[in-house]
């Protein structure tokens, strides 16, 4: 217990002549002396803390459990850019090239066979022995597997003539310090190639694709738009050679399998995809079993 101060202000209204002659309030002060009550401490909670999970431990989770359903995954093993990769990798022989978030490894199958190496690099170890496991049975043995962040790349500045990245983007927590990695560890005159799902840009339609997306998988950061991405990448120091326009079209049912997402959500998506107006199930080309269509960016830089 402590004494203290109380101080008392009494508002008295005196004439003033003033500029702009009107009455004016001046104070009395008085004080007094009282004591304050003890100081009551809280009870402890008896609820358990919160445990604390970091973004980097939510996507090796979702996706260490699946890392098998992507290898098989159609969506992911599927798609022209495919063709697009062989191309740019054609003739180049002597070639390093980063498979940059390689999930199951698709993008390092398809272009191994022109080049001198290519790492694949993910952030879940399991997705990582799905990959040396699949490699190995289809006989390429110039692809190894490294594991990390794409935003702390554990490469030297220069070591590589392309980086691939193949809907990965939309998990990272740092576009911006990601391709800040990306330029540093091509050599100059290298190329990059994004390709990811892409939100539309207007306000309404961004706003239900992300929130479908994070209603089907927690790892989900951000779908950005192509003026976005355009930014962003200019923004790194990398040169935006071209950019197209996909669409892709997701069986409602094997996109949440594949995420082993919880029922509850996924009555949520659905439910939704029913109460959303014209524009929105328009756009996505909304089916009566929830299987809709959306963009792909695909995206060439070059440092």
């Amino acid at each position: 217990m402590f004494a203290a101060r109380q101080r008392y202000v009494e508002d008295v209204v005196v004439p003033s002549t003033g500029c702009f002659g009107v009455s004016v309030s001046r104070s009395r002060v008085r004080e007094s002396t009282f004591k304050s009550p003890p100081i009551q401490h809280p009870e402890p909670s008896e609820k358990p803390p919160m445990t604390s999970t970091a973004h980097s431990q939510v996507v090796q989770r979702q996706f260490g459990e699946q890392a098998s359903a992507y290898l098989n995954s159609a969506v992911h093993a599927q798609g022209a850019e495919f063709a697009l990769l062989q191309e740019a990798v054609e003739g180049r022989g002597d070639a390093r090239v980063l498979d940059l978030g390689c999930g199951a490894g698709h993008v390092s199958f398809n272009v191994a066979p022109s080049v001198s190496e290519v790492v694949a690099y993910d952030l879940s170890q399991q997705m990582l022995d799905v990959v040396a496991a699949a490699a190995a049975d289809k006989g390429l043995g110039n692809i190894r597997t490294v594991c990390g962040a794409a935003e702390r790349l554990p490469f030297a500045d220069g070591e590589f003539d392309f980086v691939f990245s193949r809907y990965s983007a939309h998990h990272w927590s740092d576009l911006a310090l990601a391709l800040r990695e990306v330029r540093r560890v091509l050599k100059p005159g290298g190329v990059a190639a994004f390709i990811d799902v892409m939100s539309p840009g207007s306000p309404l339609l961004d706003t239900y694709l992300q929130t479908v997306e994070v209603l089907r998988d927690t790892s989900h950061v951000r779908d950005y738009s192509a003026a976005e991405w355009l930014h962003q990448v200019s923004d790194a120091g990398l040169f935006t050679r071209s950019h197209a326009r996909q669409r892709l079209h997701l069986e409602f049912t094997s996109w949440v399998e594949r995420m082993r997402t919880p029922q509850p959500l996924r009555v949520a998506i659905r439910e939704l995809q029913q109460a959303m107006g014209d524009e929105v199930r328009q756009y996505f080309e909304i089916d009566a079993q929830g299987s809709f269509s959306t963009d792909v960016l695909v995206l060439w830089a070059e440092r």
